[in-house]
């Protein structure tokens, strides 16, 4: 059985109450008044409840009327986005978007790409999806992920990369640590007794965990608990610079510089990967850009760069105290 309540209906009852009278309300929607009138006499005939107050000079909704009014703006506004979603598919606009992002890629840029995202293309749904670098590919090349942020150098066959951007990473170490005290090079010796924190790869995902040094080792699934542990004390790890950089501004942590170390354990680079037989449509295209983007604008030199010590505060100038 066909539902007897038309969208008109609904349109007619928001422009009454929008315009302030049935006159008016009909000049909008291009409609003799009577049209209007009975619409809505039909609509309240349909419903069973009385929308307006009968008794006013100008149309006054009731407590039943104004509990409608608020349906039918919903209503309105749903079927308004499904037509602009229909219209969008028509011009090759795609339904979705799935990204996965390797856990290094910084949160405010995520942030950032959704916010911008939404606003370019509200109609398409984006799915975020944080992994570990060594998961990425294998959810872009099932088609869980459409399009992939990941570290890892290695690229699996099937897909195609763009370069997006490196990322400084800082050793660090709680500066009330007895190595944080020390200046220069830290000897590997020195490392024996001393926990390191590593953002460790799912035992499934086919790769080692990446710069591996101490041999006592935790390690986390994710970058905030390894540096909650590090904050705490209980070792050091090679972190991102954007996630560290007030810590080291604060003096709350301090950066050392493993001897064994090279400048490739300081600078790791994010790569968007996708299929190479997937066709986008115009939002992938957008987000494969402002991907790019976004890591470029982000991107600064670390503050506090391999080796350096916290920073010390200026000492305020001496006050000058003229002669008399």
């Amino acid at each position: 059985m066909l539902d007897p309540i038309t969208l008109d209906q609904l349109r007619a009852l928001i422009a009454v109450v929008e315009e302030g009278s049935f006159s008016a309300a009909a000049r909008k929607l291009r409609r003799v008044q009577s049209a209007v009138s009975t619409a809505m006499g039909k609509l309240e005939d349909q419903l069973g409840v009385p929308l307006f107050d009968r008794g006013t000079r100008i149309p006054t909704l009731t407590d039943q009327g104004r509990a409608v009014l608020a349906a039918a703006r919903r209503v309105c506004a749903e079927v308004d986005a499904l037509r602009r979603l229909t219209a969008g598919m028509a011009m090759g606009l795609e339904a979705s978007i799935s990204l996965c992002v390797d856990a290094l890629f910084p949160l405010g840029s995520l942030v950032e790409l959704g916010r911008d995202f939404t606003r370019a293309y509200p109609a398409v749904d984006l799915r975020v999806d944080t992994q570990s670098a060594a998961t990425v590919p294998g959810r872009v090349l099932d088609g869980t992920a459409t399009i992939g942020v990941m570290s890892l150098p290695g690229l699996p066959s099937g897909l195609e990369r763009q370069l997006l951007a490196p990322i400084a990473m800082v050793p660090v170490i709680a500066a009330g640590h007895p190595l944080a005290a020390g200046r220069g090079p830290v000897a590997t010796a020195r490392l024996v007794d001393v926990i390191q924190i590593v953002l460790s790869e799912r035992a499934d995902a086919g790769a080692a965990d990446q710069h591996t040094l101490s041999p006592r080792s935790w390690r986390v699934a994710d970058l905030r608990t390894a540096l909650e542990l590090v904050r705490a004390g209980l070792g050091w790890a090679n972190l991102p610079d954007h996630l560290v950089r007030e810590e080291l501004h604060a003096g709350r942590l301090a950066s050392i510089r493993p001897q064994a170390w090279s400048e490739a354990e300081h600078r790791v680079h994010l790569f968007a990967v996708h299929r190479g037989d997937r066709t986008f449509g115009p939002a992938h295209g957008w987000l494969l850009g402002r991907l790019g983007q976004l890591c470029v604008d982000g991107e600064t030199p670390a503050r506090h760069g391999p080796g350096s010590r916290r920073p010390t505060r200026k000492r305020p100038a001496a006050r000058r105290h003229d002669a008399s």
